[in-house]
């Protein structure tokens, strides 16, 4: 699912929302969660995982292509740890299939 879907999907399921506030809506949400992170800070969605950012120190690379080494630089990457209730709808006992995908509208 895209962000376009998400908000397709929550405007069908709210008929009493316009879609522009819709997008509005999920647009300040993404944005809150970027912020926070962008600060160092962290976010939690209680039942669906914690968002943060990690430390990734420089280091000695290699270029694939060429096997020369490179520096790649140090940075900060986001990562995130699902919930507990999350990884139990993903983890249901006596499941050997793969979760179906959904369509938008379901």
């Amino acid at each position: 699912m895209n962000k376009s879907e998400l908000i397709s999907l929550i405007a069908m399921r709210n008929p009493h929302l316009y879609r522009t506030d819709v997008e509005r809506i999920v647009e300040t949400v993404i944005e809150d969660i970027e912020d926070a992170l962008a600060q160092g800070g962290r976010v939690e969605l209680r039942g669906f995982g914690i968002f943060t950012v990690r430390h990734r120190p420089s280091r000695a690379g290699r270029n694939p292509t060429t096997s020369e080494s490179v520096f790649v630089e140090e940075k900060w990457v986001p990562f995130f740890k699902a919930g507990k209730e999350l990884l139990g709808r993903l983890n249901r006992p006596n499941r050997s299939q793969p979760l179906p995908a959904r369509e938008v509208g379901e």
